[in-house]
């Protein structure tokens, strides 16, 4: 049980600082000067146009994911805010919790959106970027779950 949650520790530890060492080596790289890809398919510039428009709806369900778990949030805060009960902070932790898990959502939306956009004929300056915002992502949302299974904890343990 101790070696299992040393272990975790470490990972706790490690998993963060090569996530962002990882990042910060990808924005280090110079791809060097962009060329412009010949098409190979002649069925590439309507692809591009299809997964354009998937990719702009992964960002809008992101959005929406994201709009309507913050108005969740602020109108389940101001019930709590203004109800007569004998309350206390420990009140809005499921608030907080399910806002967590929504803005979790809504990163894995965008991530979608980014790995369409580069799905077709990506050049390499188009790769690095997309491992630099799914890094980036990734970190946020190591960091989003980790808080959120922190909270889920405390309020099993009361």
């Amino acid at each position: 049980m101790q070696a299992e949650k040393t272990r975790e520790s470490w990972a706790g530890i490690l998993l963060p600082f090569a996530l962002v060492a990882g990042l910060v080596l990808l924005l280090r790289l110079d791809p060097g000067p962009a060329a412009e890809p010949a098409l190979a398919n002649p069925l590439e510039p309507w692809l591009k146009v299809i997964v354009g428009y998937l990719a702009a709806g992964a960002e809008i369900a992101a959005a929406l994911v994201i709009g309507v778990a913050v108005l969740q949030a602020v109108a389940g805060y101001a019930r709590r805010l203004f109800a007569r009960a004998d309350s206390h902070m420990d009140a809005v932790e499921p608030i907080r919790l399910r806002l967590g898990r929504m803005l979790a959502l809504g990163l894995e939306f965008t991530v979608a959106s980014d790995i369409l956009r580069t799905a077709v004929a990506p050049t390499r300056q188009d790769i690095l970027n997309l491992a630099a915002i799914v890094l980036l992502r990734t970190l946020l949302n190591y960091f989003l779950e980790r808080e959120i299974r922190q909270g889920e904890q405390t309020r099993a343990t009361e």
